[in-house]
């Protein structure tokens, strides 16, 4: 028989009014509180990152190839797609998708408004899987096989500053052919939230833009290029820097967003610090109710001693008491914390200002694996915590423990 675990349960289930009864149950709350609200932040980081990722990847590729050019403007240079980038993109194990666009700006004009606008043309190739969640409204363009498609899509933004919606027709002019007027159709209507699209981003056919810069069909203004593992962004990007041309340009997603990329950064740094707090207050916590239960418990201490216990024995006994009181608290806080994610991802309870958050209501990300780990990290640190406590079980004399008064 474990006689430790023995004693432990027997003081546990012991129907006492005492001052120990009610700090173990302040114990359990500690630990239950405190995994719930870890459980929670990392619901939440993930949730934004992954959302944040989401959008600006619908748009923004990991990295983009382009023509070296000393012009600021959203002019580009063409490249070809006969490239051995673009043709044996495969030979590079880590990239997972490989896409053509150019840029052009212009304005959107209707009966009562004008819009500058850039438009950003697409092929085939588009990846309309990454961008579908962001259509609101109407359907992506459809390509025809001759002629360039007339179908655009447009930002809520844009098609409430001009006021459009599907179907309606529009009219834009390039702004280094102001003579060549263009008659569009609104297919869709896109939000990302992220006002470095939507205030002036519209998406349309890539052939337009090539007869508009009188390019051939095999010229654009960049590689779109998506990685399968965006941890291995830079370790890639090497890889691709050296199959490219001397006078084309490498970006990285992490570079043409650098603020965006930093807050993240941030996030990730605060919410270490704000972990290791909670970890702390709930360590101090079951030290503070060991040390009460040891109290309160030093007769019992004493006679167990003059009945032979070792000190290890006896540790033993509250070590087991406190591993109940974190089993019960993780319990607890697994359905709290977890109960809470759900609600909030079912039924968007809380609000966020998309200006300042890039969306409306604040995301929440299950991690399985993470979720798992704190419990692992919860049970091993204040496990650990509270061996200190125990020590003080090998000061205690049996005969002054046995006439100890409270």
């Amino acid at each position: 028989m474990n006689f430790p675990y023995f004693i432990s349960q027997r003081i546990q289930n012991t129907k006492t009014t005492s001052f120990s009864g009610t700090v173990t149950r302040i114990g359990v709350g500690s630990i239950a509180i405190g995994l719930s609200v870890m459980i929670v932040a990392f619901a939440v980081l993930f949730g934004f990152k992954d959302a944040i990722h989401q959008k600006l990847f619908s748009l923004t590729p990991h990295i983009k190839v382009s023509k070296f050019s000393a012009n600021e403007s959203y002019e580009e240079n063409p490249i070809t797609q006969q490239s051995d980038l673009f043709r044996n993109y495969k030979s590079i194990k880590e990239i997972a998708h490989i896409q053509t666009a150019a840029t052009k700006a212009g304005i959107l004009k209707t009966r009562q408004d004008i819009l500058g606008v850039v438009m950003k043309g697409i092929n085939r190739d588009f990846d309309f899987k990454r961008f579908e969640p962001n259509i609101i409204k109407g359907q992506q363009i459809s390509f025809s096989k001759d002629e360039y498609s007339k179908d655009i899509l447009i930002s809520n933004i844009i098609a409430n500053k001009l006021n459009l919606t599907v179907g309606n027709d529009v009219i834009i002019y390039f702004l280094n052919a102001p003579d060549r007027p263009r008659k569009l159709i609104v297919k869709g209507i896109y939000e990302t939230q992220m006002e470095e699209f939507d205030k002036t981003l519209i998406i349309g056919d890539i052939r337009l833009i090539q007869k508009m810069n009188n390019w051939g069909a095999d010229s654009v203004g960049s590689y779109e290029i998506y990685i399968s593992d965006f941890e291995q962004l830079d370790a890639v990007t090497k890889k691709i820097q050296r199959k490219i041309q001397p006078d084309m340009k490498l970006e990285k997603v992490t570079t043409l967003y650098m603020g965006l990329f930093d807050w993240l950064g941030m996030l990730d740094r605060n919410m270490v610090i704000f972990l290791s707090l909670i970890l702390f207050v709930a360590s101090f916590n079951m030290i503070s109710i060991l040390l009460v239960l040891m109290l309160e418990r030093t007769p019992m201490i004493g006679v167990l001693k003059a009945l032979g216990g070792s000190n290890w024995q006896i540790r033993k006994i509250f070590l087991w008491s406190g591993f109940t009181m974190i089993f019960r608290g993780l319990i607890y806080g697994n359905l709290l914390g977890i109960g809470l994610c759900l609600l909030q991802k079912q039924f968007k309870l809380i609000p966020l200002d998309p200006v300042n958050y890039y969306m409306n209501t604040v995301p929440i990300m299950m991690n399985w694996p993470v979720i798992l780990l704190l419990n692992l990290a919860t049970v091993s640190l204040v496990l650990f915590v509270l061996i200190i406590p125990t020590f003080v079980i090998t000061r205690i004399e049996p005969v002054k423990a046995i006439v100890f008064r409270k």
